[in-house]
C-alpha cells in the first residue's frame, strides 16, 4: 500500500473559513502532499450549520470527506443533502433513521480509509456512547477497510483521549475537534494511533471561536440569549497531518497552522 498524508482540517467557520480554506488549499498541498482531505464542516453555512452551498464549496475546493457534530442539523435542508451525498458524514451515534451515515469508506490508490464521526456524551447531548457506537462500525467493516480515522466532536479533552486509548492500535488516527482551540499534544501512542485532542478551527482569527466576540462576551455578562454573528477579516487554517503505514500503524503526527 505504501505510507499515507491524511491531512485534517478543524471546523471550518462561516463564508470566511471556506474561501479561506478554498485559497491557500492548493498551496497547503504543495506543502503537505496530502493523499486524503478530512475536513471538519459542521459551522461552515452562514449563521452556523453546515447546507448544500457551504458542503458542496469545500468538496469543490478539495475536501474528500466532510464530517460533522452537534450543529449539523441545524440547516434543515441539509437532512436530504447527507442521503444522498456519502461524502458529508455527521455523528453516527444519532438514533437509528437519522439521515445521513455516521461513517463512509473511500476507496484511494494506497488503500480503504474508513471515515468515522462520533459526537462525546461529556457537557453535550447524551447521545449512544461513542465507544460502542465506534466498536459496532469497526465490527461491521472488518475487512473492508486498511485504514480507519475517527473525528472525535466532543467538549471535554478527556472523552476524546480515552476514546483515543481505548481504541489504540484498533484505529490509525484519531483527532478531536468541536473546542476550536489546537492543542499541542499531536503524539503517536503506543499501539500505533495517531492522535490530537483539538485540532483547532479555520476561520476569523480575531475572533471568540470564529464568532465576533462582542456578542459572546454580552452572553457571558448578562446571562440572556444573544445572536452570535460570524466574525470577518484575516483567517487562519489549523488542523493536522498524519502520516500511516502500510500496516495500518501511524508514523507520526504534526498539527499546522495556517494564516494570512
Amino acid at each position: 500500500m505504501g505510507s499515507m498524508n491524511i491531512a485534517v482540517f478543524g471546523d471550518v467557520v462561516g463564508e470566511a473559513g471556506v474561501e479561506f480554506f478554498a485559497r491557500r488549499l492548493n498551496a497547503f498541498r504543495k506543502q503537505y502532499a496530502p493523499d486524503m482531505i478530512i475536513v471538519n464542516g459542521e459551522n461552515s453555512a452562514k449563521g452556523n450549520g453546515i447546507d448544500p452551498v457551504s458542503a458542496e464549496a469545500l468538496r469543490l475546493a478539495g475536501a474528500d470527506v466532510i464530517t460533522g457534530g452537534n450543529h449539523t442539523f441545524k440547516k434543515k435542508q441539509i437532512r436530504e443533502f447527507l442521503d444522498d451525498n456519502s461524502y458529508l458524514i455527521r455523528p453516527a451515534n444519532y438514533p437509528a433513521g437519522t439521515p445521513g451515515s455516521g461513517w463512509v469508506t473511500v476507496p484511494t490508490p494506497l488503500g480503504r480509509v474508513l471515515v468515522m464521526n462520533v459526537l462525546g456524551c461529556v457537557f453535550m447531548d447524551a447521545l449512544r456512547s461513542p465507544f460502542e457506537t465506534v466498536s459496532e462500525i469497526l465490527d461491521k467493516n472488518a475487512g473492508q477497510f486498511d485504514i480507519a480515522v475517527l473525528d472525535v466532536h466532543a467538549e471535554a479533552t478527556s472523552e476524546k483521549a480515552a476514546l483515543a486509548r481505548y481504541f489504540d492500535g484498533k484505529i490509525s488516527v484519531v483527532f478531536g475537534t468541536h473546542t476550536h482551540v489546537q492543542t499541542s499534544d499531536a503524539r503517536v501512542l503506543p499501539g500505533g494511533t495517531g492522535f490530537v485532542t483539538d485540532i483547532g478551527m479555520c476561520g476569523p482569527v480575531d475572533s471568540i471561536l470564529g464568532v465576533k466576540p462582542e456578542g459572546v462576551i454580552e452572553k457571558f455578562v448578562t446571562k440572556l440569549p444573544v445572536y452570535l454573528e460570524q466574525a470577518e477579516g484575516k483567517c487562519a487554517l489549523e488542523g493536522a497531518v498524519f502520516s500511516v503505514g502500510d500496516d495500518g500503524r501511524c508514523l507520526s503526527a504534526e498539527t499546522f497552522r495556517i494564516e494570512e
